[in-house]
């Protein structure tokens, strides 16, 4: 049983603009690739930027609630020894006392985080970021994709409310990957099966309890993990049948720790009152949690449906993908790299430079804009604009996901957090603009 007052007040889902078609992989690499699309995230995203716009999301949907606790889980964190989730606090305006702290390390860290706030008496906003790479040609190349998912738990206008969870544990090295290596390793897929299915079963079977529910009373179930052979036995097992949620494979790929979430705020997007949906997770063991709508989700509406983000996006080279992942080494630009940014110049400049003041939210429109090829920029050229706003502010600004000729005086854009560069291992974030499509 979940103790705590807490439910779903809202959610947002994040995904990168740009598509790696899978047919572009075979020719190059030689092997691997397949049919549809993956995400991928831009040369200056990284797990913090997406988790940072997918929490804005989930808090425009929701914006009377205010966070006490910013957790998030990533399997990709941009920092060790640093917290990640100060950055994404600092970039959401949130006051100094909410807690910001970091589930990381695993895929289980995602749902971990969501069971954790949901146990507490506190509004918490839960974060999960992904960002999935293999080596080129492999399985995890094509089939991961890089996206962000955010849960706004609390007491508030509750949309979904957790009614009965499970949970199975067991040690077995199936997927793995050693600090500091670029890819995931994996054991033979047949071990990961007979693994998981029983712990799914187990997991299953003592939510239904906690719940008081039969099998059959559930309306919705989201499956999601790394092992889709797993997921489809344990489909099979429990007879989702049409009741199983689409997992976007074909056009996302899976998200890792941000799946979960990812896959949760779909089935929320289409959800009607008293629906009864269970979140099933296969990592490190099994994880259920079941969820019944409110009255609340017929008035709620995502600031950006999942299905909506999955449809859209544009085509990314794979030599530019390879590039992006410092896969394939590439010229670098003639001028010089920057410097490292100054931690204390930062630190006396948080309301700007991380929460970009009050713009963040507001729409712009270009009003002249240049495409420089000299400056420095780990994918040239640069696109730099003078952006007029709606509250009458004037900002020239760098312009992302963004090819040349879709840039227009007077088109629109808004702000989004991204990564300027790193120099020294230090991360200098900071806001962009991205066309309003």
């Amino acid at each position: 049983m979940i103790w705590g007052m807490s439910g779903i007040v809202s959610y947002g889902a994040y995904l990168p603009h740009r598509r790696l078609d899978r047919s572009q992989i075979a020719p190059v690499a030689g092997t691997g690739g397949g049919k549809g699309t993956r995400t991928v995230a831009s040369y200056d995203e990284d797990t913090t930027t997406m988790g940072v716009e997918a929490a804005r999301l989930a808090l425009r949907a929701q914006p009377d609630v205010a966070p006490g606790a910013v957790w998030f889980a990533t399997v990709a964190p941009a920092y060790l020894d640093k917290t990640n989730a100060t950055a994404i606090h600092a970039a959401l305006r949130l006051d100094s006392g909410a807690m910001a702290a970091d589930f990381g390390g695993a895929v289980r860290s995602g749902v971990a985080a969501l069971r954790a706030a949901l146990a507490t008496d506190a509004s918490t906003l839960v974060v999960t970021s992904d960002l999935r790479t293999g080596l080129p040609g492999s399985a995890d190349e094509a089939n991961g994709g890089d996206g962000a998912a955010a849960l706004l738990v609390g007491d508030g206008p509750v949309i979904a409310a957790p009614i009965g969870t499970g949970t199975a544990t067991a040690e077995f090295t199936d997927r793995w990957r050693t600090p500091g290596d670029l890819r995931s390793k994996l054991w033979e897929e047949r071990f990961g099966e007979t693994e998981y299915v029983p712990l799914g079963e187990q997991a299953w079977n003592d939510a239904l309890k906690d719940a008081g529910l039969s099998a059959d009373q559930v309306d919705r179930i989201v499956i999601t993990g790394a092992h889709a052979r797993a997921i489809g036995s344990f489909a099979k097992r429990i007879g989702a049948g049409d009741r199983l949620v689409g997992d976007f494979a074909a056009t996302v790929g899976w998200t890792g720790a941000a799946a979960p979430a990812l896959l949760l705020g779909a089935a929320l997007d289409e959800a009607t009152p008293n629906q009864v949906i269970a979140l099933v997770s296969l990592a490190d063991g099994a994880d259920v949690i079941l969820f019944r709508t409110t009255e609340a989700i017929a008035s709620f509406a995502a600031a950006r449906p999942v299905a909506e983000q999955a449809a859209a996006g544009s085509p990314l080279p794979y030599g530019k993908y390879l590039a992006w992942r410092g896969l394939l080494p590439v010229q670098p630009p003639n001028r010089p790299e920057p410097v490292r940014p100054s931690s204390s110049a930062a630190g006396r400049s948080i309301d700007w430079k991380y929460a970009f003041g009050g713009h963040a939210d507001v729409v712009g429109t270009i009003t002249t804009f240049t495409i420089d090829r000299l400056a420095y920029s780990p994918s040239p050229p640069v696109v730099f604009a003078v952006v007029d706003f709606e509250d009458g502010e004037r900002q020239p600004l760098e312009l992302t996901d963004v090819d040349v000729d879709e840039v227009a005086i007077g088109k629109k854009v808004e702000m989004t957090f991204r990564r300027l560069f790193t120099a020294d291992g230090i991360h200098n974030y900071f806001w962009k603009a991205r066309l309003v499509r």
